[in-house]
């Protein structure tokens, strides 16, 4: 078997969580397995202990039901970890999906950690033509949940602040993405992130950087607060909406 490379660079709790996991996929995988890489907020500054999720990019040389069923156990054991479950592709389907999406494989690609196997995006071509169209589709998509959700549950101050976090979060990578439409290189952490995107498109930065204090639980809802800081969050995520809809006018 061969052994893991890189680890260093790797949050000590990531490592600790990763070393274990990865080894039991190159043993449940064996010849079919080509590479393993660590990407997103566990190969930086931005990883939260207990909090933050870690995720991983397995490549295959194909992917059958067989070899998703060998892994069973060991993803849900790693789930209670904080380990979600892997990405299983093969080199063909990152070949042609990257133009599908590409606010994913250019996030995946710029964190990204390799930790077994050959280099994952060397060679791969991701095209940004369809890059603004992602941007605009995924926030106006959000948009739509984030009003869904007041009708779902109203003033609900844990409810209210687990779609905020998980909206931000998985929002990051296309505010990345519109500051490389416009030319700037995007940060790496996420509070930088936000600052960067502030600036270029004229949003509010307090209330996104609340979000990121909320989940790193320096900051709390009251429910007194909710209406006034979820109805400018709404706004602030249409601020952004509307900004990559005119990216395109532009061009």
């Amino acid at each position: 078997m061969e052994e893991l490379i890189d680890l260093e660079g790797l949050p000590e709790e990531v490592k600790k969580l990763i070393e274990p996991y990865a080894k039991n996929l190159i043993e449940l995988l064996s010849d079919n397995l080509c590479s393993i890489a660590v990407f997103g907020s566990a190969t930086g500054e931005d990883f939260i202990p207990k909090k933050s999720n870690v995720n991983l990019l397995v490549v295959l040389k194909e992917v059958e039901l067989t070899h998703l069923k060998k892994c069973f156990k060991l993803v849900a054991q790693g789930r209670k970890k904080g380990i979600v479950a892997p990405l299983f592709l093969t080199r063909r389907h990152m070949e042609t999906s990257s133009d599908v999406f590409p606010v994913e494989f250019l996030d995946m690609r710029d964190s990204h950690q390799v930790i077994y196997g050959e280099p994952v995006f060397e060679g791969l071509d991701i095209g940004t033509e369809n890059l603004r169209l992602e941007c605009e589709e995924q926030l106006k998509g959000k948009l739509i949940r984030l009003r869904q959700v007041y009708l779902e549950v109203g003033a609900n101050p844990k409810a209210i602040s687990a779609v905020a976090v998980e909206s931000l979060t998985s929002l990051i990578p296309v505010f990345r993405g519109m500051l490389k439409l416009v030319g700037e290189e995007p940060p790496r952490v996420k509070r930088k992130v936000i600052d960067a995107t502030s600036k270029r498109f004229g949003i509010e930065e307090w209330t996104l950087q609340k979000v990121i204090d909320m989940k790193a639980g320096k900051a709390k809802l009251e429910k007194k607060d909710i209406e006034d800081f979820y109805g400018r969050y709404i706004k602030e995520i249409e601020k952004l909406a509307i900004a990559a809809d005119q990216i395109g006018e532009s061009k």
